[in-house]
């Protein structure tokens, strides 16, 4: 027996052509091989194998069963000219591709997932915090919980599908007889009709609500960072769970603090007798204040940690730390007197009272 072909390659068409492309191959070649205009026997082969290929592949339905299956589930489905045909052990791979659209409609549906986008300061991402956000969504009707009967009424039996959401139709072909399964039209696949609605939703089973949910922010969250609120999307259909909420958070820069992961940096400014001489200062921490001594010859660079003082680990115990980086300010007006004291301190510092240049090199090469 010889091979046959492959329709896309009887049509001189590509996979992905579309109907009117396939139509259009169609007419040009049934028109080139046609009998009336042709009597050679190889020519009425050829019409014939373009007829078939365009059976195929411009009904949707079989052009899905043909590129899953190839000819061997277009033999089995669609071939021996389709007389009385029993689809038997076919009938569940039949189903899958021409019933599935109802099957599809009648199975429970989960509802569709929200977001939902908060902005938070940057002590509140640091520390954790609670927010109350009013969305809208879908909810299943509170008058007739879903059903879009109204009180005291129920869905009756599709009479056109008899309750299965499908209906089979008998199809004739160039090839024979072709049994179709579609989605029922009266019910829309649902296999059951609302005679009574509610009147509340007007039979659609669902209406709008605003809701307020409160978000619990952990500590340590980032811009960017994104929370799973399960259940708090829309309504499922059917019976289906419902959709989840995500929430987006957005930080806002803080005045001073720059985030480095779990730790923070704050830049201190000091004045060059501070430095010089030594001191001890006030340093801002998140949501307090402590006390920092810079100790003397301290230089421009350098780089105190304070433990725990940073962002707390999201994923685990404890928090990060604060690094105090220190630049030294030079003033840029100066009294007479000031100025005259700044002298007699240039006069007497020597070379060796200068910092080392090795040290120097080593704070400004800091990652920070």
């Amino acid at each position: 027996m010889p091979t046959k072909r492959d329709y896309y390659e009887v049509l001189g068409i590509d996979r992905n052509a579309t109907d009117e492309e396939i139509k259009r191959a169609f007419r040009k070649l049934a028109f080139k091989y046609h009998p009336d205009h042709n009597h050679d026997d190889k020519t009425g082969e050829r019409f014939k194998e373009v007829n078939e290929a365009y059976e195929v592949l411009s009904d949707r339905d079989k052009r899905a069963a043909y590129d899953r299956f190839g000819h061997g589930g277009a033999e089995g489905l669609f071939g021996r000219g389709f007389e009385g045909f029993n689809f038997g052990g076919f009938g569940d791979i039949f189903d899958a591709f021409f019933g599935g659209a109802a099957a599809a409609r009648q199975a429970p549906q989960r509802g569709a997932d929200l977001s939902y986008r908060i902005t938070i300061t940057f002590e509140e991402a640091a520390l954790g915090c609670e927010r109350e956000v009013t969305i809208s969504r879908t909810e299943n009707c509170s008058l007739c919980q879903g059903v879009g009967c109204k009180p005291g009424s129920s869905p009756t039996r599709c009479p056109n599908c008899n309750g299965t959401g499908q209906v089979r139709r008998v199809q004739q072909s160039l090839f024979g007889r072709f049994t179709h399964t579609t989605a029922c039209e009266q019910c829309q696949g649902e296999g059951r009709i609302i005679t009574e609605p509610c009147p509340q939703c007007r039979g659609t089973g669902k209406e709008k609500r605003k809701r307020n949910i409160l978000v619990k922010i952990p500590a340590g969250v980032d811009n960017g960072s994104q929370m799973r609120l399960s259940g708090e999307g829309e309504a499922g259909t059917r019976g289906g769970s419902p959709g989840n909420l995500y929430i987006t958070l957005s930080v806002k820069k803080h005045e001073f603090f720059t985030r480095y992961n779990d730790d923070i940096l704050y830049e201190l400014p000091i004045n060059f007798a501070q430095a010089a001489l030594g001191t001890e200062v006030e340093v801002p921490t998140l949501g307090s204040k402590t006390k920092l001594k810079v100790p003397a010859g301290s230089q421009t660079g350098q780089v105190f940690r304070l433990k725990g003082q940073g962002i707390a680990h999201l994923r685990g115990r404890g928090r990060g730390d604060q690094l105090v980086r220190l630049f030294v300010v030079t003033p840029d007006s100066l009294t007479e007197k000031q100025h005259q004291l700044l002298r007699e301190l240039g006069d007497s510092l020597s070379p060796t009272n200068m910092p080392n240049p090795e040290k120097l090199r080593g704070f400004s090469q800091r990652g920070l």
